[in-house]
This record gives structure tokens, C-alpha cells and sequence, in this order.
């Protein structure tokens, strides 16, 4: 069993940047592929950045430039620098792991299949 656990979040105006953290326990970090995902109130989950076990990384469209997913060296704390943030960025950011294969993608899988996920922590943007 793996829980995760976000922090990071908070409200701040629009070009600031924030930093979240997902800390691991119950398994290595390497074991799992994994990501950030967000939703705001009436939409769906969608996912913001991704880093498969072959450390290759996935970004969605509209954080391309601004946010940076990362490790940290001991592979049990995952990071989400955003920088430059914008209104539409607000919403509830969760990590998230899976057990895929090497070079498979946690962006690329369907919110139901994905093996664990963190409780969030919200993000507010103000203009």
C-alpha cells in the first residue's frame, strides 16, 4: 500500500509561483510511474505533468514553459514547481503513482485505473 500526501498549496496572484510536494511512504517512489493532476469544481481530473520509471516526462498542453515536474534524490518526495500562474490554474492538485510499464505515461491513463492517489491540496490564483 502507498499513501501519498500533498503540500504546497495556497493562494497567491497571477505570474507568482508555488512549489507542491508529494511525499511517499509505504513504497520507493521508483517503483511507480507518477503525476500531478488537477480539477476545479464541475470538470474533470486532468493531468497537468507526468514522469514515467524511465524518467521521460509528459506535460499538458496549458502548463508547457511554466510548470516543472521533478524527484527528489532520494526518490520519495515528487515536486510540481509552477511558475508564471495564471487564473486558470486554480483548482485541487493531486499526485498520483501507477504501476505501468517502463516508458508508459500516468497522463495517458484513465482517472478510474490509476492505483493511488493523494487527499490534494488547493491552489488559488487571484488576477
Amino acid at each position: 500500500q502507498v499513501q501519498l500526501m500533498e503540500s504546497g498549496g495556497g493562494s497567491v496572484q497571477a505570474g507568482m509561483s508555488l512549489r507542491l510536494s508529494c511525499a511517499a511512504s509505504g513504497h520507493r517512489y521508483s517503483t511507480f510511474s507518477l503525476g500531478w493532476f488537477r480539477q476545479v469544481p464541475g470538470k474533470e481530473r486532468e493531468g497537468v505533468a507526468g514522469i514515467a520509471k524511465d524518467g521521460s516526462i509528459a506535460y499538458a498542453e496549458s502548463v508547457k514553459g511554466r510548470f516543472t515536474i521533478s524527484q527528489s534524490s532520494d526518490e520519495n518526495t515528487l515536486y510540481l514547481e509552477m511558475t508564471n500562474l495564471q487564473s486558470e490554474d486554480t483548482g485541487t492538485y493531486y499526485c498520483a503513482a501507477d504501476l505501468l510499464s517502463r516508458t508508459e505515461n500516468i497522463l495517458n491513463t484513465p482517472e478510474a485505473r490509476v492505483d493511488y492517489w493523494g487527499k490534494g491540496t488547493h491552489v488559488t490564483i487571484s488576477s
